[in-house]
Parts: C-alpha cells; structure tokens; sequence
C-alpha cells in the first residue's frame, strides 16, 4: 500500500534553516508529480512547493526563493530545503503526490520561534 514518511523537522529559530525528507512507496515514485503541503493550526492544508517527474518545480510566491523541492528518484526520496525561515512556517509538513492522493503520511512538524 501506499506509505509517505516525513521526517527532518523540528524547532528552529526564525532565520534558520531545515531539510525535510519524504520517503514513498506502494507506488512508482518516478511517474508522479509530487509535492510538499503544510497544515498550521486552524489553517487549511495548503501546497507549498510541487515537482514534475521530469524535475520541473514550482512554488507559491510568497515561498518561491526561500523553500526548493527536489527529488531523487533512485530513493524514492522528496525533499524540501527550507532557509529563511519564520515563525508563519510553523506548520506540520506533508509530501504527497500532486494533485495529492488520499493516503497522508504522519507529517513533520516544524516549528520557527521567533
């Protein structure tokens, strides 16, 4: 079945930077366009950087310049490179196909003080 697994969040300090992972499986990762999406509290779900399977990206933007997506298909691994960061990122981090499907990993928490 389909699992995403999130990981590399935290608590930093606004200024800061993190570099989340997603590892997928139950799907082939190299045929979907994939994205990362965050959830602060009391806010929607929102989409925050995707990528193609042909390694075309595109962001917010109000993101575009400080959040870069990449991919590397033989792990079957999304990143996401956050730099910049401000306390308005603070949000559980998602990957997931993009559109996304219905199966949400557990997500990564990040959290920027200011």
């Amino acid at each position: 079945q389909v699992q995403l697994v999130e990981s590399g969040g935290g608590l930093v300090r606004a200024g800061g930077s993190l570099t989340l992972s997603c590892v997928a499986s139950g799907f082939i990762f190299a045929y979907n366009n994939m994205g990362w999406y965050r959830q602060a509290p009391g806010k929607q779900r929102e989409l925050v950087a995707g990528i193609t399977n042909t390694g075309s990206t595109n962001y917010p933007v109000a993101l575009k310049g400080r959040f870069t997506i990449s991919r590397d298909n033989a792990k079957n691994t999304v990143y996401l490179q956050m730099n910049s960061l401000k306390p308005e990122d603070t949000a559980v981090y998602y990957c997931n196909r993009m559109p996304p499907s219905n199966n949400w990993g557990q997500g990564s928490q990040v959290t920027v003080s200011s």
